[in-house]
């Protein structure tokens, strides 16, 4: 079975943070935007992130909070701080804690790391209390890494939950994702490879990549 060519990617831009660069990605119409809750990572949002900065983000792009391995309290209470739509969970994230997630009203991203020794198995438990996968590479810094894994494991990904496809994604290779025919593969996420550091995104390269990405040019 193949993914219809008529239906673009969605496009998932993540690791934002500077009200200046939200900006300019705004104009590009992100399908989704991903904002970092992860003190560790070198996208966090900070302790001083200002709401406010995301009211300019148009309504149909899905505001999605990056959490990894905090407690259930803090995701839907930061979630809803924000006022993010959706949540990604980058971490060990169990089953049960992904469906009172998902059971307080948002949508929900649990993202894996994925390598030549991936479980596939495991993703069973979780068909039922998720909206999406994301697959990444596996590290130990929970994405972000700029890495590639190898994508022709996932022609071993046999649910029926759509996906998102992670980890070292650039213009260079956005055709190798062009030709993946995954009756699941539903969108990118655009990060570390699309950045002049750490979450600030060069959208010049982003806008080469958005209008590739829709109209299979470059």
């Amino acid at each position: 079975m193949q993914k219809p060519t008529s239906i673009p990617l969605k496009i998932k831009v993540c690791g934002m943070k500077y009200a200046d660069n939200i900006a300019h990605l705004n104009a590009l119409q992100p399908d989704f935007m991903g904002f970092i809750f992860y003190p560790p990572s070198k996208r966090f949002v900070g302790l001083d992130f200002d709401k406010s900065v995301l009211a300019s983000i148009p309504k149909q792009t899905i505001k999605t909070g990056v959490f990894v391995n905090a407690t259930e309290a803090e995701v839907i209470e930061f979630a809803h701080l924000y006022g993010m739509q959706a949540v990604q969970l980058h971490g060990n994230e169990s089953p049960t804690f992904c469906a009172t997630i998902k059971a307080s009203g948002l949508t929900l991203i649990k993202a894996f790391g994925i390598a030549d020794d991936f479980d596939w198995e495991q993703l069973v438990a979780y068909q039922n209390v998720v909206d999406y996968f994301l697959w990444d590479t596996k590290t130990e810094i929970h994405g972000g890494s700029g890495k590639q894994f190898n994508w022709q494991l996932l022609s071993k990904y046999k649910l029926n939950i759509p996906f998102f496809l992670s980890g070292g994604i650039s213009l260079d290779n956005l055709a190798e994702i062009k030709n993946i025919k995954h009756p699941q593969l539903f969108g990118v996420d655009l990060n570390s490879k699309f950045e002049t550091q750490p979450g600030i995104k060069d959208t010049i390269k982003l806008e080469k990549a958005f209008f590739y990405l829709k109209n299979n040019e470059i």
